[in-house]
Parts: structure tokens; C-alpha cells; sequence
């Protein structure tokens, strides 16, 4: 039986331009209601404007679900940039929905990106046939978040979200998950078209680049640590105390705490908390303190594990709270007490509330975290993710631009008792 990490997500507050207005119903022939499919796209002001909305019905599974005719919304027609980025959002959620590049091969002039999208295609595709998943709906909605008007031309950011409803030996399951791509567009004979995709990386990129990547290995048995109480949790460093270390000690990490947070806040940021713009680190280092996790305050950026916020100007964290690479050398060095985190072989052997993080190009950089939050029919992690939002995602990511072939993995399995 799957298991799950908690509630459901709530609405995005950077995310958010208001509640959507009514979409425009089609009526649907016979053959088109055997699937259904959505995309919509926000416009800059914060509406909405509809693009297509199918009634939904039950399908067999067996049967490869089709997408039916596109059709606008947009006053502006054929003519309508706008239009034009709707009937992408409309290619694209019929690619998602046939794990196949084809549906925007004939529609986008961008070779590079066709390939680009084609590989990674090609491997959510195998994955998925591997895993005995079967994709039972697919919804895509757009937001426009840049434009950039000149003329005949026009630049467009523009985040697409995902919803995929996957079927795993009869059981049932949502992922999310949000893509940041640019567009170039262009006019000719009044007919818009798009020249050129960029997608956005932002799982590859680390907030203080190179430099990230050189902090030593975490030694909690340094002396010049500081030993201060963390406001919101007390805890002390019994390494540093040897008359203590006969206390009893040993927090229950509540699992079930730190998934629920993660499925709150996976799309958008606590108040409570700094919000970065590669946020992912600091969003998992939240979602384990959710858990009761202590903190481990040094006053040292580079060492312990622990959160003050924003004073006089400037962020106080430590690097192992919010970077990657940082959070993978604390939860990999020896430890007796406090948080801390075995390593393991696979990601079947994780639970509720590990950790996995990711090295994309295989150079021992460690440039993304995750969290798991809850399982597939077969055991396998899902997890959720901030920066990039996803919820309940397949957690090898190989249906991200991020992948490579020398993409590797680290299992952080956090024990009951820290």
C-alpha cells in the first residue's frame, strides 16, 4: 500500500495572481471525451485566460489517452502572440500526456530544444514502462511571469504546472511539478511563431557557486564552537559536554511532521522563514525541523545546523541550512547526537522525512535536495522539492532538463532517535 506524506498543497504565495476565472466550457464529441486534458494561462495582470477545458471521464488505462482539438481563447485569435503561447501550452500538455515530443515537433523552429525535449521524453517514457506506471490524465497551466515586447518580436518567461495522475497496480497518485521556461517569438505575415525554448535550470544552480562546493567536511568536535541555545529549540551539543553525556538524550524525529510541512509549503514559502531564490536546501532543512529536528546552533556559518533569520540587514543560517552541498557533508559526517544521517545504499531503503540529494554532472557537487514525503505500489520514494516546485515526484528526476547520464545520487536516512 503507498504511503503518504501528509496533506494536500495549498496555493502558492509568490505563485499567486488571484483566483481564476471561469474557463470557457467546449462541448466534446464522443471520441474527444474519452480523455481529458487542461491548459490555461495566466496573464500578466493576474486573470486568467482560458484555453481549453474538456468535460473528464473514466478511460481504460490500456488505452493511450488523446488529445483533442486546440482551441483558443484569446481575442486577439491567430493573430495573438498570446494565442500562440496557448497553443503550446496545449502541444505541451499533449506531450506530457503521451510521454512523446512529437505533439511540438511540427509547432516550435527550435531544433536544439526539439532534441532537448525529445531525450528527455524518450526517458520519462522508458522510466515509467519500467516502473509498470501508466499515465491517466494530464493537466498544464501557464503563467506569464516576463514579457518582453520589440516589435516583431516578443520574449516571454513563462512557468508551466504539471499535474500528472499516474496509475501503479491499481492505485492512484498525483505529481506535481513546475517548469521555468523562455520563449522567442516572432511575427511574419501576421502569423506568430516560436523560434526559439530556453528552459531554466534553476535545480542546477547553486546560490554561492564554486565556492559552495570547497567547505571541509562538518567536525562537530571543535572547540571554538560556539554553544548557544536555539531560540525555537533548545539543544546543546553534548559532544561539547562531556559532564552531560550521561543525560538521557533522544528527540523522536516525527516523520509524519516533516512530510505534512513538506506538502504545505512545497509551493510556496513559510513567512516564518527566509525565502531565497534557490530555495530547495532551505526548504528541506524547514521541512526536517518540522520533524522536531534540533537545531545545532554554532554562530558559525560554516558549521552546525541551524536558522536566526534575517537581522540588521543580513541572513543568519548556517551554509549546511540552505546549500546542497553544505547539508550533504553535515548529514555525512559522524555524529552522536543531534541531527545526523545514515547513509544508504538505495532509495527503497529510505522513509518519510530522508533525504536525497543530487549531483547532476557526476563532479561531486552536490547542487539539489529533496525530500521524501511518500511511495509508490512498488515502495519506491516520491518526493517533494522547492525552487523548482514538485510534490510527490518520481525521485530519480530523470523528467528533468537537469539530468545527465553522470547525474549521481546520496540516500540520507535520518534516524528515529537524533
Amino acid at each position: 500500500m503507498a504511503k503518504s506524506g501528509g496533506r494536500g498543497p495549498q496555493k502558492n504565495r509568490q505563485h499567486r495572481t488571484g483566483k481564476p476565472a471561469a474557463s470557457e466550457k467546449r462541448t466534446a464529441s464522443a471520441a474527444q471525451s474519452r480523455r481529458s486534458g487542461q491548459a490555461a494561462i495566466h496573464n500578466v495582470s493576474g486573470g486568467i485566460e482560458p484555453v481549453k477545458q474538456l468535460e473528464r471521464k473514466k478511460v481504460k488505462l490500456s488505452t493511450l489517452l488523446e488529445t483533442s482539438a486546440y482551441s483558443g481563447g484569446h481575442q486577439g485569435g491567430e493573430h495573438s502572440w498570446k494565442a500562440a503561447i496557448d497553443r503550446y501550452v496545449s502541444l505541451y500538455n499533449q506531450a506530457e500526456t503521451e510521454q512523446h515530443a512529437r505533439a511540438l515537433s511540427d509547432y516550435i523552429e527550435d531544433d536544439i530544444h526539439e532534441a532537448r525535449l525529445s531525450s528527455k521524453m524518450a526517458r520519462l517514457r522508458e522510466r515509467d514502462l519500467l516502473r509498470g506506471v501508466l499515465p491517466a490524465g494530464s493537466q498544464t497551466e501557464a503563467q506569464l511571469l516576463r514579457v518582453n515586447e520589440s516589435g516583431s518580436e516578443v520574449s516571454v518567461q513563462v512557468r508551466l504546472h504539471i499535474k500528472r495522475r499516474m496509475e501503479h497496480s491499481g492505485r492512484y497518485y498525483m505529481e506535481e511539478r513546475y517548469e521555468l521556461e523562455r520563449l522567442w517569438l516572432y511575427v511574419t505575415e501576421g502569423s506568430w511563431s516560436i523560434r526559439q525554448v530556453e528552459p531554466q535550470l534553476a535545480e542546477r544552480r547553486s546560490r554561492y557557486g564554486s565556492a559552495a562546493h570547497q567547505w571541509l567536511a562538518e567536525s562537530e568536535a571543535s572547540a571554538n564552537d560556539s554553544l548557544i541555545l536555539t531560540p525555537s529549540l533548545p539543544y546543546l551539543n553534548y559532544d561539547l559536554l562531556p559532564q552531560f553525556k550521561n543525560r538521557h538524550n533522544g528527540i523522536r524525529y516525527r516523520r509524519d511532521l516533516a512530510a505534512a510541512y513538506a506538502d504545505r509549503w512545497w509551493n510556496e514559502g513559510n513567512p516564518a522563514f527566509e525565502l531565497f531564490e534557490v530555495n530547495c536546501t532551505n526548504y528541506v532543512s524547514q521541512c526536517i525541523f518540522a520533524g522536531n529536528a534540533p537545531m545545532n546552533y554554532t554562530g558559525r556559518r560554516e558549521s552546525g545546523w541551524w536558522y536566526k533569520g534575517r537581522m540588521k540587514g543580513g541572513e543568519w543560517w548556517s551554509y549546511s541550512w540552505a546549500v546542497s552541498h553544505a547539508l550533504t557533508n553535515y548529514l555525512a559526517a559522524p555524529r552522536k547526537t543531534g541531527l545526523r544521517a545514515i547513509e544508504t545504499e538505495s532509495a527503497r531503503e529510505l522513509q518519510l522525512g530522508d533525504v536525497i540529494v543530487y549531483d547532476w554532472n557526476g563532479d561531486n557537487r552536490f547542487q539539489h535536495s529533496t525530500i521524501v514525503t511518500a511511495f509508490d505500489a512498488a515502495g519506491e520514494p516520491l518526493v517533494n522539492a522547492n525552487t523548482v516546485a514538485s510534490r510527490h515526484r518520481y525521485w530519480d528526476y530523470k523528467d528533468s532538463y537537469a539530468w545527465t547520464e553522470g547525474t549521481r545520487y546520496r540516500f540520507f536516512h535520518i534516524p528515529d532517535l537524533l
